[in-house]
């Protein structure tokens, strides 16, 4: 079993729909959306859930008024300000560092974990697939970026599945570090522009660092082909491979919004052609049989 992880050094380089083509030409796979932070691969999946299981990460202090004799020393105590004058706690103010509940003389101040999303086992036409989705504001992707990897392992390993193609979050923090480690390859989509090339830079020392063998794709290349020349000579001075070179082509918009991938939608375009031969080098590259 292998796992392909699709990452990109800043959002909107196309990574999502990549991984949704890829989804079709691949054999014997489960689909893994790590990007839990902004989820959207189910966009192009349309997932028939089967399960789907809370994720608590965290804690959160609450006040039981009941209990509460009004003193107001967790509200002078909490450097945070998410007590209020009523002694209620703000659970958005509120880090859950624990202190109003070490402090309460009542021992009124409870600490519950924190329910920060849900993350779900589903069918697609590709094959089954795990994927998440974080509440608004809420911390520990990278957490929850191991949880669904994890689970993903686990659900290939049932069904006898030789492929977990991953589709990662965007940028070089927390929830990339947690989506790469361990990876057979990755493969980073950039676009010609000064901000791709930038974040490319960073991602690829992120998955050097890692010692996840790296791809680069770059997509949209004939938008800027002064800068994808800077990130060709880029890539071969820091040893990585050029996976392909994806064309700007409005059949790619069109797909999304039609909510397909872009070779259902139109396996002839210019985009779909350079996309299939781009599988067919991480193929190569991966030695996927």
């Amino acid at each position: 079993m292998k796992e392909l992880v699709v990452i990109s050094g800043k959002g909107g380089t196309g990574k999502t729909s990549l991984t949704g083509a890829f989804a079709l030409l691949a054999h014997n796979r489960v689909l893994c959306d790590a990007d839990v932070d902004a989820a959207d691969l189910h966009l192009l999946m349309d997932p028939e859930m089967e399960r789907q299981t809370d994720f608590f990460s965290g804690h959160r202090a609450v006040v039981d008024p009941d209990r509460c004799s009004g003193c107001g020393l967790c509200r002078a105590s909490c450097r945070f300000g998410a007590i209020n004058d009523d002694l209620f706690v703000d659970p958005i103010a509120c880090e859950g560092c624990g202190l109003c509940v070490a402090i309460c003389p009542e021992k009124a101040v409870s600490f519950p974990e924190n329910l920060c999303g849900r993350w779900f086992v589903s069918t697609t036409r590709f094959g089954p697939m795990v994927h998440a989705r974080l509440g608004a504001g809420e911390e520990n992707s990278g957490k929850l970026v191991s949880l669904v990897r994890r689970e993903a392992r686990s659900l290939a390993e049932q069904k006898g599945m030789r492929l977990i193609l991953t589709d990662g979050p965007p940028g070089v923090g927390c929830p990339v570090i947690a989506s790469i480690g361990g990876a057979d390859g990755a493969l980073i989509v950039t676009e010609p522009s000064l901000s791709g090339l930038h974040d490319l830079e960073r991602v690829l020392q992120l998955t050097t660092h890692f010692r996840v063998p790296a791809m680069i794709c770059i997509n949209k290349f004939d938008l800027n082909l002064a800068l994808t020349r800077k990130i060709e000579a880029f890539a071969a001075d820091n040893g990585a491979g050029l996976a392909g070179l994806v064309p700007f082509d409005p059949a790619m918009t069109r797909a999304m919004v039609k909510g397909r991938t872009l070779l259902e939608f139109d396996r002839h375009s210019s985009a779909a052609r350079e996309v299939k031969a781009l599988w067919g080098r991480v193929c190569r590259w991966m030695e996927l049989a």
